[in-house]
């Protein structure tokens, strides 16, 4: 995996729903950013494991989803993401996967880091949404103390207060100081966690404007769920990017990098 100095896109749905709809939105990106020179990561989760409620749909299960991952990443030919809940995960994910995401709400989990790490897969550290960005630097430590030199650190929102979070975008030139990639989550970002009862409500209207305000801000890449239709999507619908729309914010998003660069 080589994104050399091309704007990096990390996108997809927030869960497999299935290997069409997965098949579907990859090769659709990978169209859109062959066109503009971005380098393609394909990202979906074969679990949710931190739904608001239990019984929010979470993904077709490891077996099943690695499955999925696999064929996308042989037909699209593009790497893939996923995220890893526990220690036993990832070495299994780490067979398909390029990428192993460490969730937010588990990043300070040492063991699991280290275990990430240990694979020799890419290992991209989502923020939590209860740190700082400069707390980040004990997070990338604990990866380093693994032996981890193949880390992305990404920011996804900051709480504050009630079910909303804050986009600063101070934590982009404060997390590059760490040495590694900065890559900025836009869709979670937007997010309302636990704003609708039984489930996070979101503002993706807002998204568009954050992922540019981060590239102007020297973020490396870019984090969106997507979906054809977010309105029947099983996760994260509300913040999530019509993939009709991705072509356009695509451009957008081009045009700033080269801009800024």
């Amino acid at each position: 995996m080589n994104a050399a100095n091309r704007l990096t896109l990390i996108a997809g749905p927030c869960v497999i729903e299935g290997e069409d709809l997965c098949m579907r939105v990859a090769l659709t990106l990978k169209k859109i950013c062959g066109k503009l020179r971005i380098f393609y990561v394909f990202k979906a989760s074969y679990d949710k494991a931190n739904r608001t409620s239990a019984s929010s749909f979470r993904g077709p299960g490891m077996e099943a989803g690695l499955e999925v991952l696999a064929k996308v990443r042989a037909r699209a030919q593009v790497p893939v993401l996923t995220d890893v809940h526990t220690e036993a995960q990832a070495s299994e994910a780490a067979s398909v996967a390029d990428v192993l995401q460490i969730p937010a709400f588990l990043c300070r989990q040492t063991d699991l880091i280290a275990a990430a790490v240990r694979t020799g897969r890419i290992v991209n550290l989502k923020k939590g949404q209860f740190l700082s960005p400069a707390e980040m630097g004990q997070v990338a430590a604990k990866a380093e103390n693994a032996g981890g030199k193949k880390l992305l650190l990404t920011e996804r929102g900051t709480t504050f207060g009630y079910n909303n979070l804050v986009a600063d975008m101070r934590s982009i030139p404060i997390m590059r100081r760490l040495g590694y990639p900065v890559i900025f989550d836009a869709t979670h970002s937007v997010q309302l966690p636990g704003g609708s009862g039984e489930k996070s409500g979101g503002q993706r209207e807002f998204a568009p404007v954050l992922a540019r305000s981060a590239l102007a801000a020297g973020a490396n890449g870019i984090f969106i769920e997507t979906h054809p239709d977010p309105a029947r999507a099983l996760s994260d619908g509300p913040n999530m990017i019509p993939l009709a729309e991705m072509a356009a914010l695509l451009k957008s998003l081009s045009k700033v990098w080269r801009a800024v660069r």
